[in-house]
């Protein structure tokens, strides 16, 4: 194999590993539902406004009698978040804050995301958003959003 064609074979590879990488990262954006989640900071006097992504895990489960939804926001207070339940959709919205510490760090690690921020969550059809109880505790949001009627928990093959 002369060198023109081992160059080649190289290039379409790392072209092949770069789409996979790519693809992979477009299914868990659009299929994770919302689990990454982008903060947008605004502009500083010292920094440009700039976009992060994290986690913000979390749970969907269906009783007979509601939709329960629990959301990991660590760092977070009750009075920085703001829910609201629409026709077939919980969304949370927040502002994470860094610490009121302006001493200039040299990170070795950065993995905390902040800024605003802005979650959906995909709620099935039939429920009462108007009667949804939300709560905040150790930094896990619940929401408890009742069943017009009440109705016994579906079950998926394989789930």
């Amino acid at each position: 194999m002369g060198p023109k064609k081992l160059w080649s074979g190289l290039q379409r590879g790392f072209t092949r590993v770069g789409e996979e990488i790519t693809g992979q990262w477009r299914r868990i954006v659009t299929r994770g539902g919302g689990v990454v989640t982008r903060y947008t900071r605004t502009a500083t006097h010292n920094e440009p406004a700039s976009s992060e992504w994290a986690m913000l895990a979390g749970e969907v489960w269906e009783t007979g009698q509601s939709v329960v939804v629990q959301i990991e926001l660590p760092g977070m207070r009750q009075e920085d978040v703001e829910v609201s339940i629409r026709p077939g959709r919980l969304v949370i919205r927040g502002e994470k804050l860094r610490a009121a510490d302006a001493t200039p760090r040299l990170y070795h690690l950065m993995e905390r995301a902040f800024g605003r921020f802005e979650r959906r969550i995909d709620l099935p059809r039939g429920l009462d958003g108007a009667r949804a109880e939300v709560s905040f505790r150790d930094g896990i949001m619940t929401a408890i959003v009742p069943k017009i009627e009440p109705t016994p928990p579906r079950r998926f093959r394989g789930c």
